[in-house]
């Protein structure tokens, strides 16, 4: 049976550097109130901690650069959490991931 899960982020995950697709962008929905990430076929609204990976996925950032932020920021980031979430943007093609 499939597992439904997204994969994390693959290979070398501290070393991959995570960024938006060029069609992808991140705004705030005034009025929802929240973060949104619109794609051309589609408007996901994020949660805060979402929308706060995302703004640090600019392909410079390693994912353990990311990491570092984040815990800096929050008292618990469980960093599988962030790599599924990646990993299934990136399925969706949100999200680029270089590894270099």
């Amino acid at each position: 049976m499939n597992d439904p899960r997204p994969e994390p982020v693959p290979a070398a995950v501290g070393a991959a550097r995570p960024r938006l697709a060029s069609h992808a962008r991140l705004r705030f929905d005034e009025t929802r109130q929240k973060h949104v990430l619109l794609t051309p076929e589609a408007v996901s609204v994020l949660n805060d901690t979402g929308a706060a990976v995302l703004r640090l996925c600019d392909g410079q950032r390693t994912l353990a650069e990311i990491m570092a932020d984040l815990r800096g920021r929050y008292d618990r980031v469980p960093e599988h959490e962030v790599e599924r979430f990646l990993g299934l943007l990136a399925a969706r093609r949100c999200v680029e991931i270089s590894h270099g």
